[in-house]
């Protein structure tokens, strides 16, 4: 049986990567899916390619009113969402914590915290007042456990993701709004060179999965695989949950 028959989740950040894997394996899995990206011309793209289960909206993450529109057209287009994918982030390049300056410091934390207050604020109102509970996915990263030198302040945005997750489930549970993170270990995307901070080659990634006990780095198949189960009804009893999909390094 399709684990997510019957559900209607948004997935930000779906035009490629974790987010993209995250959205087909929801199709795959029965569930309606609004993409939602930066780029619209990408998640309009996948939703040809994935069918009438599927929409998009582009959406900064970072801006309310963008938030609101994307949450009124998951609304307009499929209903009020079971479950809610905070995927969208971005880093700074790996450098001394006192290179990176403040535009992008204030960019980082505005696309992988404040967006998190940001859907919050816009979905939540909206499960409240259906009353049949709801589903929020925050993905994180295993620098936010075990930071990598480099990425200090990239490191504190996925801290920060994983202290909301855990209290955002503490605050909602009673609603039966359950809130779980996912943290991947560094995955082969766009973001790729920004986190080693070198160029990717078959070296580096070497030094990279050298770290990591099952050798190899997580890749978006991964990552959907967590995020379906997180999302499923076999989860049902999970929130605040902050589950490592690293290959044992933060074990």
């Amino acid at each position: 049986m399709a684990a997510l028959k019957g559900k209607i989740a948004i997935v930000t950040g779906a035009g490629g990567g974790f987010g993209e894997g995250i959205a087909r394996a929801y199709v795959r899995e029965g569930a309606k899916v609004v993409l939602a990206d930066i780029k619209p011309e990408t998640v309009e793209k996948l939703a040809r390619e994935l069918g009438a289960d599927t929409n998009f909206v582009g959406c900064d993450v970072s801006k309310g009113a963008d938030v609101e529109k994307m949450i009124q057209h998951t609304l307009d287009t499929f209903g009020v969402p079971d479950i809610l994918v905070n995927n969208a982030g971005t880093t700074h390049r790996s450098q001394p914590m006192l290179d990176v300056d403040e535009a992008t410091f204030d960019l980082v934390y505005a696309v992988n915290v404040k967006s998190i207050y940001l859907t919050a604020k816009s979905l939540i109102p909206h499960l409240r007042k259906r009353g049949k509970g709801g589903c929020i996915i925050n993905v994180s990263s295993t620098a936010g456990v075990k930071p990598r030198p480099g990425l200090t302040w990239y490191n504190g945005t996925k801290g920060a993701v994983n202290t909301l997750t855990r209290s955002m489930a503490i605050e909602l549970g009673p609603e039966a709004i359950r809130v779980n993170a996912i943290l991947p270990v560094m995955g082969a995307t766009g973001l790729i060179e920004h986190f080693m901070g070198m160029s990717d080659t078959p070296e580096n990634r070497a030094k990279i999965t050298a770290n990591i006990p099952l050798g190899r780095l997580s890749t978006p198949e991964d990552i959907a695989g967590a995020a379906v189960y997180l999302a499923s009804d076999a989860a049902s009893l999970l929130t605040g949950v902050e589950l490592p999909v690293d290959g044992g390094r933060t074990a």
